[in-house]
């Protein structure tokens, strides 16, 4: 079911809880879900999904893969099929794509299609068309794709793919795995080598599934310093299995709530650790967090293990910035577990929180402020302060449609004196659906308010 766009539908209230405990499995891993269905529908034969992450970004995406020629099937037991059409393959589509919320989902499409020779019309959701998605268009520009745009490349946005893609060379300016991958993607159907060049690493999953889907990938050191990764034009891709991890973005949620909760001892079973994705795990361990890493194992090329999380005393610490391209969609939580630690966390270098589902910066610090907590927000930082104790609580938070924003501060509600209430928790569902539920499985207390 796609998500309403309307007034706020549902609001939701976070009350102080007692300890969690409990074995859970989180949501399958957002960022691989979008990429195993990208590279399904561009490979020959068929790929088999278990675990896909059955959020609204994702079924955006599969939406518009179908839209663009590929067969898609769900199965009763919740395994997903994908019949592709082969790299080149794409068809153009006879209506508008609408990618809803999924920022992710709409700027690897752009890359997917740049270089294909179709026409398609892209558009989102209010909080997607204020996102900027000209760090994607320009160098896609420069493979021979054109695309009419709102000021600043803002959706909705017509991307008039090229017939004759030229392979390029390409420095990412700002550390972003999206536009990485954007123009990786773009680089399957052109002919030669396409190179993406990283002076500071980002998420890795976009290099690792091409491997798996059989395209020729090199990385190695950069000239212009850092690393670079080419991939070579115009392979076979074949269709494979492809089992999608525990989202570790998702699984935050619930170590931060285990944290700041005493005696709380649970168990997240299959998630993800790519090394590149767990700077949530290295900032909580360096608090004192008691976390840790069991069973092990890797599936499909990714690292994979069951996570156990006890109530832990906090205390602040300095977040480097070179740190935040491996946990940049995790900062709203970790403010939430600064808030009760002890001392000051400053997270430096998280600029890039400005132009997410919403400016996660300034919402994240108008909800602290309004639970009573000591915070700060700069250009590029957030600080947090805490006194070992979680904060007051007792106000409604505006999440301004973005889903981490709202599961962030209910799990600050399960810690504070007063109840946190949300004005609207609707965007939950996009990324984590059944999110309440889960974290009530564990002794928590979320729920609409009383007569609603």
């Amino acid at each position: 079911m796609l998500r309403h766009q309307g007034p706020p539908m549902q609001q939701l209230i976070s009350t102080p809880s007692a300890a969690l405990k409990g074995r859970i499995r989180v949501p399958g891993d957002k960022s691989i879900s979008h990429r195993a269905l990208m590279l399904g529908a561009v490979a020959v034969g068929a790929t088999e999904i278990a675990g896909l992450l059955e959020g609204e970004d994702v079924l955006r995406t599969a939406e518009a893969m179908r839209a663009l020629g590929a067969e898609i099937q769900r199965h009763e037991d919740g395994r997903w099929t994908v019949y592709g059409v082969g790299v080149g393959g794409l068809t153009e589509p006879d209506r508008i794509i609408d990618m809803g919320n999924s920022g992710t989902g709409a700027r690897l499409l752009t890359g997917l299609l740049a270089t294909h020779g179709v026409i398609a019309f892209l558009t989102g959701d209010a909080s997607l068309v204020k996102r900027p998605m000209a760090r994607v268009t320009v160098p896609l520009a420069r493979m021979g794709a054109e695309f009419v745009a709102r000021e600043g490349g803002r959706l909705p946005m017509a991307v008039i793919g090229t017939r004759s893609p030229v392979p390029i060379r390409y420095e990412v300016p700002v550390p972003s795995a999206q536009v990485k991958s954007a123009i990786l993607l773009a680089g399957l159907n052109a002919p030669g080598t396409t190179t993406v060049v990283e002076k500071h690493a980002t998420r890795d999953h976009t290099e690792n599934m091409l491997r798996h889907f059989g395209a020729e990938l090199t990385i190695g050191e950069a000239e212009e310093g850092g690393e670079a990764i080419s991939l070579t034009g115009e392979p076979e891709l074949l269709g494979c299995p492809v089992m999608v991890p525990g989202d570790i973005s998702s699984a935050a949620f619930p170590i931060v709530a285990a944290l700041i909760r005493p005696d709380s001892d649970i168990t997240i079973e299959a998630v993800g650790i790519n090394p590149r994705r767990t700077g949530i795990l290295d900032t909580l361990i360096e608090m004192g967090g008691r976390i840790d890493l069991l069973n092990q194992r890797d599936e499909a090329g990714e690292p994979v293990a069951d996570i156990r999380v006890r109530g832990s005393a906090l205390f602040g610490v300095d977040v480097p910035p070179e740190r935040a391209p491996s946990m940049i969609d995790e900062y709203p939580v970790l403010a939430m577990a600064a808030a009760c630690a002890d001392g000051p966390t400053r997270m430096l270098g998280v600029g890039e929180l400005r132009v997410k589902e919403s400016d996660r910066l300034a919402m994240t610090a108008a909800g602290l402020a309004a639970c009573g907590a000591a915070v700060e927000a700069g250009e590029d930082t957030l600080v947090v302060t805490g006194d070992g104790r979680a904060p007051s609580g007792g106000a409604t938070v505006k999440t301004d449609l973005d889903h981490r924003i709202a599961m962030s501060f209910l799990v600050l509600g399960l810690a504070a004196r007063e109840p946190v209430a949300l004005d609207d928790a609707e965007p939950i569902e996009t990324s984590f659906p059944g999110f309440s539920t889960l974290l009530n499985g564990l002794g928590a207390k979320i729920a609409p308010p009383t007569g609603r």
